[in-house]
């Protein structure tokens, strides 16, 4: 029953994650973050079963550690999503991860970019995305006020939109959501103060 939203404006990514672990009908915790800081630069959002969540985007970070470790090079974000969308390619064939990944950055040279990744191993870059069940709800609020290059400010107010809206219509209560930003500055975690 997780929720994730981002959208790419003019010079950040922003992710928002539903903050509840479930299972079923039971919820175990509203605390729950949702988006790994995979560098300074990068965010990983991912939903599904916590288990396979943990274990793949754990796995996921410290690879990209262990590669800037042995080349002193830190990979952009279009590398980090292609070398993602292969593992989950290659364990897809043997044992595949329950895991939607949304993965943005914001690169010094290249600047912002989103990437839209499911179980199944597609990826595509896009300007927004969503995961979940409430995607129904955010994906109409994206595509009636997104626009390009929107400001840190607009991109802010559209995400408090569809949060909001998830809040009034959607059947499953997500009382809290964690928001990160990734821009020129870094990654940082926001409160939109809902």
């Amino acid at each position: 029953m997780d929720s994730l939203m981002g959208l790419r404006g003019k010079d950040y990514v922003i992710i928002a994650a539903d903050a509840s672990q479930s299972r079923s009908v039971i919820v175990f915790k509203t605390d729950e973050d949702k988006i790994l800081n995979l560098d300074s630069t990068k965010l990983l959002a991912a939903a599904g079963p916590a288990g396979d969540r943990y274990h793949f985007t754990e796995f996921v970070q410290k690879n990209f550690h262990l590669h800037q470790m042995r080349t002193g090079i830190q990979l952009d974000t279009k590398a980090c999503a292609s070398w993602t969308r292969n593992e989950l390619a290659q364990a897809l064939r043997k044992n595949p991860y329950q895991v939607n990944l949304l993965l943005g950055g914001c690169d010094p040279k290249k600047g912002p970019a989103l990437y839209y990744m499911d179980y199944l191993a597609s990826m595509h870059e896009m300007p927004c995305a969503a995961h979940g069940h409430g995607s129904s709800f955010v994906l109409s609020i994206m595509d009636r006020y997104y626009y390009d290059d929107m400001s840190l400010e607009d991109g802010k107010e559209l995400i408090r939109k569809c949060i909001k809206e998830l809040q009034h219509r959607f059947l499953i209560a997500h009382p809290k959501f964690v928001i990160k930003i990734a821009d020129k500055d870094g990654t940082r975690e926001i409160d939109l103060g809902l």
